[in-house]
């Protein structure tokens, strides 16, 4: 076996991982915890990767057993990004492969909560909002100079109507966070046991389909539609849509902001610094769907013979 002492010690890193699940350590971890089976799946066959795993999850089982199912859970999406990285696929279908996966994994939970447990996430969030806000509110009761933080059931109703209207959008970044955090850190990995696998493509070649300017106009016509109405389907689609093309014409800017950097021959942190405001500031990312709209880049190229 190649890497035979390596596969060994990331046997070890993962058993550790799943131990510190039951440390203040956990929602770090967490974050980490598809990464040490990526790289087992992705650098050992078949059968020395259940060799390696079978160890791991027997130890958790003993010390931990609820710990093994979510083992498990993540092993999933961590066998599926290695299936792609052995199949030396881009880095981006990895990516969104994962990423479909981990949503679709937090998808079946609700299913399941809801049909085989009777979970109601309605119910559930707006609980944890009457017990968030009810310090608050108690707080704003017994001293007048703070009667801002005096919250009424209603107001509390509607901040959990808010908030259960943005899940999809939470829930779908979150998965992408996942997806990149582990590729970001396996993929070093993986070349360093020299087992190369693609990189994601340059900043400055990043360039999205201009499909997705109408997904924007299908959202803001949705939005004036149905942004007023008791429809809760549409309004989800409302509430989650745009903010999410947003993010994708973010992309697009800050792809175009670092092709006319690179083509001007400036530094890199000239890049970097004007990719900040993009990503916090408003409104910058008109930039993308113009760029998508329109051929910035032959210009910003012409502009320079």
């Amino acid at each position: 076996m190649k890497f035979r002492w390596t596969s060994v010690a990331w046997s070890i890193v993962y058993l550790l991982l799943l131990l510190s699940l039951s440390t203040p350590l956990l929602i770090i971890t967490t974050l980490f915890l598809i990464i040490p089976a990526v790289v087992l799946f992705t650098t050992l066959s078949t059968k020395q990767f259940i060799v390696h795993l079978l160890p791991v999850l027997l130890i958790v089982g003993l010390i931990t057993p609820v710990y093994v199912v979510l083992a498990l859970y993540f092993l999933i999406p961590a066998i599926v990004m290695g299936r792609w990285y052995k199949k030396r696929a881009s880095a981006l279908s990895t990516i969104l492969a994962g990423t479909v996966t981990i949503l679709g994994e937090f998808l079946l939970l609700l299913v399941i909560g809801t049909a085989l447990f009777n979970f109601d996430l309605s119910s559930y969030v707006n609980d944890m909002m009457q017990m968030v806000t009810s310090p608050l509110s108690d707080l704003g009761t017994g001293n007048p100079l703070m009667t801002e933080f005096n919250l009424t059931s209603e107001d509390v109703n509607t901040i959990s109507h808010m908030t259960i209207q943005v899940i999809p959008m939470t829930l779908i970044l979150s998965s992408f966070m996942m997806a990149v955090i582990t590729h970001s850190i396996v993929r070093p990995i993986l070349n360093s046991m020299e087992y190369a696998v693609p990189k994601l493509k340059p900043a400055r070649e990043w360039r999205l389909s201009r499909s997705f300017i109408w997904y924007y106009l299908l959202g803001v016509v949705i939005n004036l539609l149905f942004g007023n109405s008791d429809n809760s389907f549409m309004l989800m689609i409302s509430a989650n849509l745009l903010p999410l093309l947003q993010i994708v014409f973010k992309i697009q800017t800050i792809g175009f902001l670092f092709f006319v950097v690179y083509e001007r021959k400036w530094s890199k942190i000239v890049a970097i610094l004007l990719a900040l405001p993009v990503i916090w500031l408003p409104g910058l990312w008109i930039i993308g769907i113009i760029d998508m709209a329109f051929p910035l880049r032959e210009l910003v190229k012409k502009s320079k013979r």
